[in-house]
């Protein structure tokens, strides 16, 4: 059996206007397996979101915006879930409701990446932002069965150039979903100090790593403060994630 993305590909292949002979020759596919998927059983409802999905097609090799892919895939590392077992793939982040601007910014970045349409579903203290479409799961290879922290997260190949180009925008999704800017107080020989300072908290260590590489890629010192919590606080550096990140709102 040929995986979805072949037979996205090769539909995406036909509707820019090539032959059935050559989408099968350029796949390496037999002509009855392409005839069948795209003149048999066509899927002209669906063409919108296939045209839009970069990994499907074939003269597109990153998306139109990585800033907003960058900062969804963040989003989706921490507070995101993507259902494959219905008919169509939905995507879901789920934000809190004290987070307006957050919510907003969620279903921008799904609309500038994929969707043609989102929607906000209220649930208790949260809002789950989601959007059905069949090629979500080409644009998140970390899918998978069970809890994040209980299988490996591993970027794919073309995925590491993207956040090496935008780590700003990928780290904006991890804090604006298991992150947050903070004032820290401490008391020193009896005076209190009171300084900024972002957190990260992940129960994935492979999550986590991924947050350390960004911070590095931004020359951002971290460090641990416990297994599964990250702390940024000396002063440039946190003024170097106030440029990119800033507070949730």
């Amino acid at each position: 059996m040929h995986p979805p993305q072949m037979r996205a590909q090769a539909r995406a292949l036909r509707v820019r206007g090539h032959s059935i002979r050559a989408v099968a020759r350029k796949l390496s596919l037999p002509y009855a397996t392409v005839w069948h998927w795209c003149v048999d059983r066509p899927e002209p409802v669906r063409r919108g979101t296939e045209l839009r999905c970069f990994r499907c097609r074939p003269d597109v090799d990153n998306p139109t915006d990585p800033g907003a892919y960058a900062y969804l895939l963040g989003l989706y590392l921490g507070d995101g879930h993507l259902v494959t077992t219905a008919r169509v793939p939905v995507l879901r982040i789920y934000c809190s409701n004290t987070w307006t601007g957050l919510i907003e910014a969620c279903d921008v970045a799904m609309r500038a990446v994929l969707a043609s349409k989102v929607q906000r579903i209220q649930k208790q203290g949260c809002v789950g932002v989601q959007s059905y479409g069949l090629h979500w799961p080409c644009l998140f290879p970390q899918h998978g069965p069970g809890r994040k922290h209980e299988r490996p997260i591993v970027l794919a190949d073309w995925q590491r150039p993207i956040i090496e180009q935008r780590p700003g925008d990928f780290l904006r999704g991890l804090f604006h979903s298991d992150g947050c800017r903070t004032a820290n107080r401490v008391t020193v020989r009896g005076k209190a100090y009171v300084y900024p300072r972002y957190m990260f908290v992940n129960e994935s260590a492979d999550i986590m790593g991924l947050c350390q590489w960004g911070l590095d890629l931004l020359g951002v010192a971290w460090r641990m403060n416990r297994r599964n919590s990250l702390s940024v606080a000396r002063r440039d550096a946190v003024v170097t994630l106030d440029r990119h990140i800033g507070p949730k709102s």
